[in-house]
């Protein structure tokens, strides 16, 4: 029997092809709306009220990305700007009726995928995918910061203004 495939980023990267193209078809079907809109709207309703800057912070997203994501979301309707009461730049976001409508729409497909990829991988098999999917997504940039080697030019700074600094 040959050893599974181990190119782990690949493989991810065509699973998330492939499954992001499967349920991307079945929402556009059922609510008009893409997952990343989903994604989008989701967030906006879990936290009322959030800038865009936010919003690409939760979706892991350049800001341009979700200027442009967040400005189709607006004009087709599924989300409002407002001026934030603060910052003169930013922008309050908010799920409109319509865009609640769209989630409403595309939540029985949601479950239909999630029952069906339970089904493929099993009630553990299933639970065990998604904390790792969580721990990549959430705790790979601070997990690289843990684990890189110190910075041989900070330390040298370091040093050097020990030794090299004014004197008073």
């Amino acid at each position: 029997m040959s050893e599974p495939d181990q190119r782990l980023y690949f493989l991810l990267q065509r699973a998330a092809h492939r499954l992001r193209t499967s349920v991307d078809r079945r929402c556009l079907a059922a609510a008009g709306v893409t997952t990343a809109q989903i994604g989008a709207l989701f967030a906006v309703q879990e936290q009322p009220g959030l800038t865009q800057q936010e919003l690409a912070r939760v979706l892991g997203l350049r800001e341009s990305a979700v200027t442009a994501l967040v400005g189709r979301l607006a004009a087709a309707g599924l989300l409002s700007k407002q001026a934030h009461p603060d910052q003169h730049r930013a922008v309050v976001l908010e799920l409109t009726p319509v865009g609640a409508a769209a989630l409403d729409a595309a939540q029985p497909e949601i479950d239909r995928f999630n029952a069906e990829l339970r089904g493929l991988l099993g009630d553990d098999g299933f639970v065990r995918t998604a904390g790792a999917l969580h721990r990549l997504a959430d705790d790979w940039e601070g997990w690289l910061r843990r684990r890189a080697p110190p910075d041989p030019t900070r330390r040298r700074s370091a040093a050097c203004s020990r030794t090299c600094g004014s004197r008073r």
